[in-house]
């Protein structure tokens, strides 16, 4: 049997709510399990939030309420919310103050304590609260306007704390050699090759202990052997991955039965400033464990806006509702999974989204939509007629549809959503050249053309047929809206059932089938009215 596709986004810090930045990484991870379903693998799409360490700590005591307070409400009204708002199919969502994953937590740092992988030591140096990370010299920077002349967090460009703590620390250095042989031997277990080049590098340069427990922070999950102490919040939030699945679980219980069964995870999404904890200190943390290691950590890039990483420090966060509320869930996942090569960098603004929303989806997919249902029922009574004889024209529409499923499912097994998405849009840019070419309403004024607008119109409904399986994972709302409005709902069954590389079959809907002309897929945006 083969092993379920299994994909985690980073778990959230919910010191703030979120922006468009945590959206981006739950939709690439919603669209390419979408995909995946229907390939006929079983998935397990896992997100969460991350709810101790010290910024959470600090912003509860600055708003007066308790620590555990302050994260259920922003759970509850801004974190699982959004889920809802970007239209994501999670299977388990995941909180570290969970009893299943204080649990698991502490059953993996007893075992590494029990294999001498822990020991006790004084960690002195900088700390990025904003990161939650114990920085190396390197890491920082020469700082500038108020801080100039001081050393800075190159993330959030401003000083670190000092700090001086007794604390527990992880022998990460005893796993240098483990990790470089992994990496040597499976280059494909960080990309892009960007991101494996700087692990690899980091990696070359000696890897020193780090502090896996903190004795000056209170909220957090306390040691198993020594409960003063509570686990550093990145050696809590890291092992949210093998929790959720099931580690640390009574054996033979369901649970353990499928962390078994899904471990190790098939891809972990994160962002590029947090490559380091994911592919360094986490395969070395499941080494120490002998655990198996993820077959691949992706590091996206950054959504950029005004030329700056999107933070609500830097008061650059965008909500996501704010960009829902304006085109739609299905128009946000397509944009943002369009416009950006995944692994790369990305500018949003709102006159590209808006540009592309008219160009792409309004004009291009809309507009086929549109033009089909509306001539089916004009000219046919609403019953998609029999083709006649395939022509050139027809051919190349057939040809061009028959290979498509078979290269962007190649393109969204690498993660290239922009250049799957852009070999869907290639065939609708073809098939609205081909209806204006072919004119099927000059056609249909002509009753010795009968047969040849018929097979006009049929060609044009396999494609849209195609379209809304292969675009299903990107705009789930949309398609099956176009899924119904075909009648290919009552001939296939659901959209979401639909099987990638059985669509690439020609002739599939039969003549006959009932064709409804709706509502506009994509309506005019609000300013351009």
């Amino acid at each position: 049997m083969a092993k379920p596709f299994f994909l985690s986004t980073p778990i959230y810090y919910v010191n703030d709510a979120p922006h468009i930045g945590h959206a981006y990484t739950t939709t690439a991870g919603d669209v390419l399990t979408r995909w995946h379903r229907q390939r006929g693998e079983e998935v397990w799409f896992l997100t969460g939030t991350d709810e101790h360490g010290t910024k959470v700590q600090r912003a509860a005591q600055e708003h007066g309420v308790s620590p555990k307070k302050w994260v259920d409400d922003l759970v509850a009204n801004a974190w699982l919310p959004v889920l809802e708002t970007l239209d994501a199919a999670n299977d388990d969502f995941i909180r570290t103050t969970e009893e299943r994953h204080v649990h698991g937590v502490q059953v993996f740092w007893q075992r590494l304590k029990d294999s001498g992988a822990v020991y006790q030591d004084t960690y002195v140096g900088p700390y990025c609260v904003g990161c939650e990370e114990f920085k190396l010299p390197g890491d920082l920077i020469e700082g500038s306007g108020e801080f100039e002349g001081q050393m800075v967090c190159a993330i959030h460009g401003k000083p670190c704390e000092m700090l001086e703590e007794s604390n527990w620390f992880f022998r990460l250095s005893a796993y240098s050699d483990a990790l470089l042989k992994h990496y040597r031997d499976n280059p494909n277990a960080v990309r892009p090759t960007s991101a494996y080049n700087e692990v690899v590098s980091f990696i070359e340069q000696g890897l020193t202990d780090i502090s896996m427990s903190r004795s000056a922070v209170d909220w957090g999950i306390p040691l198993p052997w020594q409960s003063e102490q509570v686990v550093y919040v990145w050696f809590d939030a890291l092992l949210n991955y093998v929790t959720a699945a099931g580690f640390g679980a009574e054996p033979g219980s369901p649970e353990a039965e499928r962390f078994n069964r899904i471990w190790p995870a098939s891809v972990h999404l994160v962002g590029k400033d947090i490559l380091r904890f994911h592919a360094v200190y986490w395969p070395a943390m499941l080494l120490a464990a002998g655990l198996k290691l993820p077959d691949l950590v992706f590091a996206h890039g950054w959504l950029l806006v005004g030329g700056e990483k999107m933070s609500k420090s830097k008061l650059t966060g965008i909500a996501p509702s704010a960009i829902i509320d304006y085109c739609g869930s299905d128009a946000f996942r397509y944009y943002f999974m369009s416009a950006i090569r995944f692994g790369s960098d990305g500018s949003f603004s709102w006159e590209d989204l808006t540009a592309r929303y008219t160009a792409e989806l309004a004009n291009g997919l809309g507009n086929l939509a549109s033009r089909l249902t509306a001539m089916v029922e004009r000219y046919f009574d609403g019953k998609l007629p029999q083709a006649g004889e395939l022509t050139v024209p027809d051919l190349a529409i057939r040809d061009a549809l028959v290979q498509l499923p078979k290269t962007v499912d190649e393109k969204m097994c690498e993660l290239d959503f922009a250049g799957a998405i852009a070999q869907v849009r290639s065939l609708i840019e073809l098939t609205n050249g081909y209806v204006t070419e072919q004119e099927p309403w000059v056609l249909a004024k002509d009753p010795n053309k009968s047969e040849r607008l018929a097979t006009v119109l049929y060609v044009v409904a396999e494609v849209l047929r195609v379209v809304a399986v292969l675009y299903h994972p990107v705009m789930p709302k949309s398609t099956r809206k176009l899924w119904e409005s075909i009648g290919a709902e009552g001939v296939f069954g659901p959209l979401a059932d639909q099987r990638v590389d059985a669509s690439a079959s020609w002739g599939l809907l039969p003549a006959g089938t009932s064709v409804v002309k709706t509502e506009a897929l994509f309506p005019r945006l609000a300013e351009e009215e």
